[in-house]
């Protein structure tokens, strides 16, 4: 069975009849080896949207444009156009075939900038691997009355795929070499997944995934051929890209209430980030993106503005989002109390009862998305249900138990149905760890065991899922003991120098610490002494400006990475394994490590 991208039950609301037919039938006559991609737009352009793109190892890939025009609806066709009847009268259109080969086209350039897809020798030299190729589905015509119409001498009949030969009933070997015919050149090619992954790199840059976090969505709005004449001597060596059930689950965000329980590193913001980029661009009102810690939310917000939809979007982490509700509905701020817990609870509940009373309105938001759910109270989430317009009814809820970190997040039998979230039949699991080597995540699953012992739940309840490496390798962690703090600071200052000068940016670099007395209030005066760059904390921001270490508690690194991760104090987290709540926090700092971690610790 064909990979069908987005899923056919989240886009057939949106086919025409024949699209829908076709559809099912690559999906039920394919093997499992087809990709096909339905009304995705190439290279990040709105109005550039082939109805379809196949895309097989073996074969190539193949560009289809399909219309349900009758016989009788085609008064006349030439190689450019076609004048239809509608019900609104005659219509001049283009020729469908001449639409698909103009996506092939583009297809082919943006695939030639590639040096590892083309030929780099011989007579194929700088032509594709694969062959490329395009044709038409006319899903209520008959090969007779095709035949009949004459239409071969605008279209070629081996471009094109008549209803009777795609019915349910078809051979699947027949209606595979209908696809394959319309290939005006064919050799043997075998792409390799890199190279798969390269093509999808290429043609779908809402996809990609940087290096580094500080570049995630960084560059791939628009993606023209202006902007990337020099692309190809730019490329990198590696592309990454989400996975195929990432890049599915995303685009087959439909309406209603949606939860994702993904598992740390398993692609779950890069998720959100794509699907508020996809929902503002024709939102009538803001898209809201809430999650629990100011760094977090500081990243989002960056992440929004890269990708051009700033205005539509707004990033709040809770509280201050609570705050801002109070102030913009003249709602009178709760006393300061001496406990800032107690403050932050009053101020809570100060909303709630103003949503309660009418005060502050619902409905505000056409979505509201959340990252790092779990810390999340479901009195909370009962009130960010009350925000989104009905209308829409869009909210989508991140979750991952095995992260809940904070006070909110302990343990707790609720279901999201009493939180007031509708999410039963829209839930999905994500199971796989792709930010971590496989190194890294073996250690800190050590040290987090109790909390990540997996646990059933129904739908509508709460998973623990224990994660699954992507089989992605690098160095073995490095454990460090030293004899005092002091040189616990040293050494880390002198590591992330020599770091540095062998080529590793600042901004790529995080110490995170548990305690800031003394551990990083001493880590901090070393790294000082040498000269190092570092930002603390809520000073973080994340744009190429700031070019310095991030130095952060382990709250605030969540939903955070980077390719180098220091933990100093190691030396007083002894036993910390056997602690749960403890044993999560270091599972959650352990864990934003991309390529090499350092635990560092002193003491006897």
């Amino acid at each position: 069975m064909a990979t069908l991208i987005p899923s056919y039950s989240t886009c057939a609301s949106r086919m025409q009849a024949g699209e829908k037919r076709f559809a099912q039938r690559l999906e039920a006559k394919l093997e499992d080896d087809y990709l096909c991609w339905f009304d995705v737009p190439l290279g990040g352009a709105r109005n550039q949207h082939p109805d379809f793109i196949i895309l097989h190892p073996r074969r190539g890939i193949l560009i289809l444009e399909v219309k349900d025009w009758k016989i009788d609806t085609l008064q006349a066709m030439t190689k450019l156009d076609a004048s239809i009847f509608t019900d609104a009268g005659l219509k001049h259109v283009p020729n469908p075939l001449e639409q698909a080969r103009q996506y092939a086209h583009v297809v082919a350039n943006r695939l030639q900038r590639d040096p590892q897809l083309i030929f780099t020798s011989g007579r194929e030299e700088g032509k594709l691997r694969l062959p490329w190729a395009y044709g038409v589905v006319f899903s209520h015509m008959t090969r007779k009355q095709f035949d009949d119409g004459q239409l071969g001498e605008v279209i070629p009949e081996n471009l094109v795929i008549c209803a009777d030969e795609m019915t349910e009933a078809v051979d699947a070997e027949a209606f595979q070499a209908r696809l394959w015919q319309m290939f005006r050149i064919r050799f043997t090619c075998i792409l390799t997944l890199p190279q798969i992954d390269r093509i999808r790199w290429q043609l779908f840059p809402e996809v990609r995934i940087s290096a580094t976090q500080a570049t995630l969505f960084d560059g791939a709005e628009g993606a023209d051929d202006a902007e990337n004449t020099h692309l190809s001597a730019q490329l990198p060596e590696i592309m990454q890209v989400m996975d195929l059930q990432q890049e599915q689950l995303a685009r087959s965000l439909g309406d209603g209430h949606r939860v994702i329980h993904g598992v740390a590193g398993s692609g779950k913001t890069l998720i959100l980030g794509y699907r508020a980029e996809y929902l503002a661009r024709a939102a009538t009102k803001p898209i809201l993106i809430l999650c629990y810690n100011k760094t977090l939310a500081a990243r989002l917000e960056q992440w929004m503005h890269a990708r051009g939809v700033g205005d539509k979007v707004v990033v709040r982490n809770f509280h201050s989002w609570c705050r801002a509700q109070l102030i913009a509905y003249n709602v009178d701020l709760p006393g300061k109390e001496a406990d800032t817990d107690a403050f932050m609870a009053a101020m809570v509940q100060a909303v709630i009862d103003a949503s309660t009373r009418g005060q502050i309105p619902a409905g505000q938001y056409e979505a509201v998305l959340v990252d790092e759910g779990h810390d999340f109270r479901p009195e909370w989430l009962r009130l960010i249900v009350q925000m989104v317009d009905p209308r829409s009814n869009a909210l989508l809820i991140l979750y991952d138990d095995a992260q809940s970190i904070y006070d909110a997040g302990k343990k707790r039998n609720f279901s999201f149905k009493s939180a007031g979230v509708q999410a039963q039949g829209r839930t999905t699991i994500l199971k796989v760890n792709y930010r971590n080597t496989q190194e890294v995540l073996k250690l800190a699953m050590q040290f987090a065991a109790a909390c990540l012992a997996p646990s059933d739940a129904d739908e509508d309840g709460v998973p623990r899922l224990a994660p699954l490496s992507a089989g992605r390798h690098g160095d073995a962690p490095l454990v460090i003991k030293l004899p005092t703090l002091e040189e616990e600071g040293a050494w880390i200052a002198r590591h992330l120098t020599e770091a540095h000068q062998a080529g590793t940016a600042w901004r790529d670099m995080a110490v995170l610490y548990r305690h800031y007395d003394p551990t990083c209030k001493t880590v901090r005066a070393q790294l000082r002494k040498l000269g190092i760059p570092v930002t603390w904390k809520d000073d973080i921001r994340f744009n190429a400006e700031q070019d310095t270490v991030r130095l952060m508690p382990f709250h605030s690194s969540k939903g955070l990475e980077f390719p180098l991760v220091v933990i100093p104090g190691a030396g007083t987290l002894a036993g910390m394994e056997a602690e749960e709540d403890e044993a999560r926090l270091l599972y959650v700092a352990m864990t934003r490590a991309t390529e090499r971690l350092v635990l560092v610790g002193s003491g006897a």
